[in-house]
């Protein structure tokens, strides 16, 4: 059975679907906030939530970890550094989807912004 075990497949295979979600994480780390579809925005939540998690205790074995999920230095480096200390008093829901009353106009699919919380 696979009751609870939801996941996003966003239609992709899974090394496209991995290699998605961290280029949105990576970008949302850069940027602070990010405009994509509503399903990625939603996708992407749970992953970049526990990367700030495990971005408040800085020690080596963390670092480790999260270039092994982004494979970025860039982005471990804003990770540590500028992300997860704002919310280091903060027990989780680091992020938030902003949904968009307008449609994309190509394909209509409904977009969101997937911005951190202030």
């Amino acid at each position: 059975m696979r009751h609870g075990n939801h996941k996003y497949q966003l239609g992709l295979e899974r090394s496209h679907r991995v290699a998605l979600m961290k280029n949105l994480a990576i970008e949302m780390l850069d940027h602070g906030k990010i405009h994509t579809t509503e399903t990625k925005a939603k996708a992407l939540k749970p992953f970049i939530e526990k990367l700030v998690t495990l971005g408040k205790e800085d020690t080596l074995a963390n670092r480790r970890l999260a270039y092994a999920k982004l494979n970025n230095k860039g982005a471990v480096k804003a990770l540590f550094e500028t992300v997860s200390p704002k919310f280091k008093q903060r027990p989780g829901g680091y992020t938030r989807v902003l949904k968009v009353a307008d449609s994309r106009l190509g394909d209509g699919a409904k977009t969101a912004y997937l911005a951190f919380v202030e």
